[in-house]
């Protein structure tokens, strides 16, 4: 079901009028006893996505208006419309450090006793906790999820007999048997700074068990290589097996960037890339016909494997907003799993919602076991102070293989952070 014309329209004059349409902030209500609600969306790809669900909801509940504001740098002016007690009635933003400060501060309503919070799945809830909350309440409802993984050829894996590893020992044999065949393991792309971030999240994911970053900001500025936890003391393994992955990067990949990565995977010039599910689509744009799959980075034991995923979009409302029944009916109605799964297989994303069935796509179908398992993990770079350079510290480390010193760069950063920011809170 597309939208239609009229309510396309509608949708991008919401876009061009955002400032003045946002600053409205909550809804008002119209003669006839309408209700309108100003809908908070920082997805612009998700634009047309949101309208259809709008239409559909405004066929079956006539007595609610939906105005969908898609708004560039959302994080920004959610907080500015927060400041001015503007607040939108229903709001989506990427589930980052900046959800997770705003939640903390007690400005979002408190899902807790929402029926709707029984149909997500836990693991995806447990994402959004780890960011952060206030008290013990529920401050935003997961709705799809991304995937952080070693995306593959599967054509080259079949025709080389090799089949996807779980172990870190498993991996390396992988990559040392397609060098061996003449094929290129990796096609690297550093000339993006921010392109070696994602295979760091993945490894690191296994060092930040067990409250990691909860005895960070405990610690405070006494961090360092003989605190109980830090960088120099929990990541050498972490930074020792990015690099030796960025080993089998083929020549030049200094100067190439995330596009020239994408098209060189699609057009077969290395079997493996080191991003994650959001650039399946941008593949597929060159290659349509390609078969791929993606696999969570191994570790040591196959059992103990991760999945590092975010919340790509989490829906949440003001705290004892005016028009809380009407926000709460266009939500449940958004959560819907038939809903929600045309939403995600749109997107290219997993449903959050229990009972929604993911698209037939490959790529997504080879991470469904970690989700139906609750084997996910979030990303360990919403964790770090946005004042922290983690892309160039990564990078500078991927360009000079000096782990001591990029350890010790991060345990400083964090605590010039924690110097003027308590508690230290992440991106």
């Amino acid at each position: 079901m597309r939208p239609s014309h009229s309510r396309t329209a509608r949708a991008v004059a919401g876009v061009a009028l955002a400032g003045i349409a946002v600053a409205l902030g909550g809804c008002a209500s119209e003669p006839g006893g309408v209700t309108t609600l100003n809908f908070f969306q920082f997805k612009g790809e998700a634009l047309a996505d949101f309208d259809e669900i709008i239409t559909e909801f405004e066929a079956e509940n006539p007595d609610i208006r939906v105005v969908q504001n898609q708004v560039a740098d959302a994080d920004t002016l959610i907080r500015t419309l927060l400041v001015k007690d503007r607040v939108p009635d229903v709001i989506t933003l990427n589930a980052n450090g900046n959800f997770g400060r705003l939640a903390q501060a007690g400005v979002f309503h408190d899902f807790s006793d929402e029926p709707v919070l029984e149909t997500i799945n836990p693991a995806v809830q447990e994402i959004l906790a780890e960011l952060g909350t206030y008290d013990d309440e529920v401050n935003g409802l997961g709705y799809v999820n991304n995937a952080d993984g070693v995306i593959y050829n599967q054509e080259i894996f079949e025709q080389q007999g090799l089949e996807v590893p779980e172990t870190w020992d498993e991996f390396i044999a992988v990559c040392d048997a397609l060098e061996a065949a003449g094929i290129q393991p990796f096609f690297g792309t550093l000339g993006d700074n921010w392109t070696g971030i994602p295979s760091w999240n993945a490894l690191g994911a296994y060092a930040v068990q067990d409250g990691f970053f909860d005895k960070m900001r405990e610690q405070g500025e006494d961090i360092g290589s003989d605190s109980e936890v830090s960088f120099q003391k929990n990541f050498p393994e972490v930074m020792e097996r990015q690099s030796q992955l960025f080993s089998y990067m083929q020549d030049g990949y200094r100067g190439r960037t995330y596009d020239d990565g994408n098209a060189a995977f699609a057009n077969g010039e290395a079997a493996m890339l080191l991003q994650g599910i959001w650039a399946t689509n941008p593949i597929r744009q060159v290659n349509p016909d390609i078969r791929m799959g993606i696999f969570p980075y191994p570790t040591d034991e196959a059992e103990e494997r991760l999945l590092v995923s975010g919340v790509d979009v989490v829906f949440t409302m003001g705290k004892d907003s005016p028009q809380e029944d009407a926000a709460m009916r266009f939500i449940d109605f958004a959560f819907q799993p038939e809903i929600v799964e045309r939403f995600a297989a749109s997107q290219n994303m997993v449903p959050s919602v229990e009972g929604a069935e993911l698209s037939d796509d490959p790529a997504l179908q080879s991470v469904k076991p970690f989700f139906d398992e609750g084997r996910i993990t979030g990303f360990v770079d919403h964790q770090i102070p946005p004042s922290i350079p983690l892309n160039a510290i990564d990078q500078q480390f991927l360009f000079d293989g000096d782990v001591e010193a990029a350890l010790r760069t991060l345990d400083s950063e964090w605590r010039k952070v924690a110097a003027r920011t308590i508690p230290v809170t992440g991106d």
